[in-house]
């Protein structure tokens, strides 16, 4: 008996020893961790300096990074004391990109008839914040946002800062027209009911608490940076949605900016952007390809160049998003599956999915909705790929998008207050990836008459001027976040510089673009 209980006691005792161990070993890793987490302290030795609010570079300098933040520039000598080191000699440093104008809550290529696919789910969100870095983007604006949104962004092990608009439609208004008025209230917290208009607002929304005031009170307090509304009629010759009164959005702007937030509206066609320029907002998301009751042009109007005019007399920001509708196109290239860019942004996965019939259902309903039955049945569809440039069996698209350009290189060349947004995904076409979409929109906007220096101000320091953010981010100055880049060549000569990104510095943590791609895997 006395054996078994001693044979018991050294058992357990050593049971004990192991169980310290392991013990004293997670304690270990969970404070490596811990260490890792936190920004380093860093210096970048021998670097030129690429920033917005300079007119030339800044060479052969030293930055020092501390607690995630810019602590000196300088020409001296290097601090002794020990900290992580990076040999900047050839090297560019500008500022981290930031792309104004996501929907973080919608995937790439998934429709409502794809929701339970949650391996597909799971395999897009785990990889969209990467994305967003591996192209450069090292801060996002969710333009209709909510608290919930920024909880599920931030949960991520690495992402890009991450800042929100709260969305103020009308009831029945776009982006929810063809909602339920119950999906209306759970989707659109900040939803704004019109004066006179109280029987309009859904069951159970009080209209007292769906005022200007109200709503901007309440997404204020949400932590949202800005606000978000919209006047759409319809897409093509539809002319007959819901779009708010003057007076309602004049007294939102009074509301938004009396708590300090600027006022971006959705309004891509002239009526929108003459609608736009009455109401004072600050921004007009989207470029102008719509033009109202003038769809056969391609060509700037007297009217449209009027309006235009008085977007830049009102010296307000324009987003073009020239992708939105490029992305509709997209889907009939038959590479982009197979481009390697591609592969850098889309788990491989998702991509043979995309492949499948049932992955292919956005590519038939655009062609579809673009192309008469009989010649989308024909193979009109993959044509269509093809007719930018010359005439198809149905122009609306190619029209669309020739007056999008034809506004954006009036605007660039007048040197209008441009802001970079990809408006990501913006419509569900598998071909608008994270990232990978705003590298596309850098070289639709340079095709459209933006130089790259104008390219690079529009992602950096103009974006952060507009947004309230440029105490934070923006520039290359001392005190700022540390979300910056290391280029092998100057952005400002040429957007070919942030394809090849050689570090992302995230808050002062260097990361390789190579452990950030989709089919990569991390170290």
């Amino acid at each position: 008996m006395r054996i078994c209980w001693e044979s018991s006691a050294s058992a357990a005792n050593r049971v004990g020893l192991k169980f310290t161990l392991i013990k004293l070993i997670a304690s270990i890793i969970f404070s490596c961790h811990a260490l890792l987490a936190q920004a380093q302290d860093l210096r970048i030795e021998h670097v030129q300096i690429r920033s917005p609010e300079r007119a030339a570079l800044l060479r052969d300098v030293i930055v020092e990074i501390r607690d995630g933040r810019i602590a000196a520039i300088s020409n001296g000598s290097a601090n002794p004391k020990p900290m992580q080191t990076i040999d900047g000699n050839g090297l560019y440093l500008v500022p981290g990109l930031i792309d104004s104008h996501v929907h973080t809550d919608d995937l790439p290529g998934l429709g409502p008839a794809q929701e339970n696919r949650h391996d597909l789910v799971r395999a897009l969100r785990e990889q969209e914040p990467r994305s967003y870095l591996y192209y450069g983007f090292t801060t996002v604006v969710d333009v209709i946002g909510t608290p919930q949104r920024k909880r599920d962004w931030d949960a991520h092990r690495i992402h890009p800062d991450f800042y929100f608009c709260g969305g103020v439609p009308i009831p029945g208004g776009y982006p929810q027209t063809y909602q339920s008025k119950a999906e209306q209230v759970k989707q659109y917290p900040y939803m704004i009911v019109e004066l006179g208009h109280e029987a309009s607002a859904p069951d159970g929304l009080d209209p007292k608490t769906h005022t200007p005031a109200a709503v901007v009170a309440h997404m204020k307090a949400d932590g949202a940076i800005c606000v978000k509304t919209f006047y759409e009629r319809g897409f093509g010759e539809t002319d007959d949605w819901p779009a708010p009164r003057l007076d309602t959005i004049q007294a939102l702007v009074k509301a938004a900016h009396a708590e300090g937030l600027p006022v971006l509206i959705h309004a891509n066609s002239t009526d929108g952007q003459e609608f736009a320029v009455k109401a004072g907002v600050d921004i007009a998301a989207h470029g102008m390809w719509h033009w109202n009751r003038e769809q056969e042009a391609t060509e700037l109007t007297p009217r449209a160049k009027a309006i235009l005019d008085s977007v830049l007399a009102a010296k307000m920001g324009w987003q073009p998003t020239m992708r939105v509708l490029h992305g509709e196109l997209d889907v009939f290239d038959p590479s982009l599956l197979s481009s390697p860019e591609f592969a850098h942004a889309v788990p491989l996965q998702v991509i043979e999915w995309y492949r499948s019939e049932d992955g292919q259902w956005f590519h038939d309903a655009a062609g579809k909705f673009l192309l008469p039955k009989e010649v989308f049945d024909s193979g009109g569809a993959e044509r269509l790929w093809t007719a930018i440039q010359s005439p198809v069996e149905d122009p609306l698209l190619i029209k669309a998008m020739q007056r999008g350009e034809a506004s954006m290189r009036y605007m660039a060349e007048r040197k209008a207050r441009v802001l970079f947004g990809s408006d990501t995904p913006g419509v569900p076409s598998y071909s608008n990836q994270p990232g990978l979409n705003g590298w596309r929109e850098m070289h639709l906007l340079l095709r459209a008459g933006l130089s790259p220096e104008q390219i690079f101000r529009a992602a950096t320091l103009a974006n952060a001027d507009a947004l309230g953010l440029n105490h934070e981010i923006g520039t290359v100055e001392v005190g700022k976040r540390a979300n910056l880049l290391l280029l092998r060549e100057d952005p400002a000569i040429t957007i070919e510089a942030y394809t090849n990104i050689t570090k992302v510095i995230l808050g002062g943590k260097v990361l390789a673009p190579e452990t950030l791609a989709a089919n990569r895997p991390s170290p």
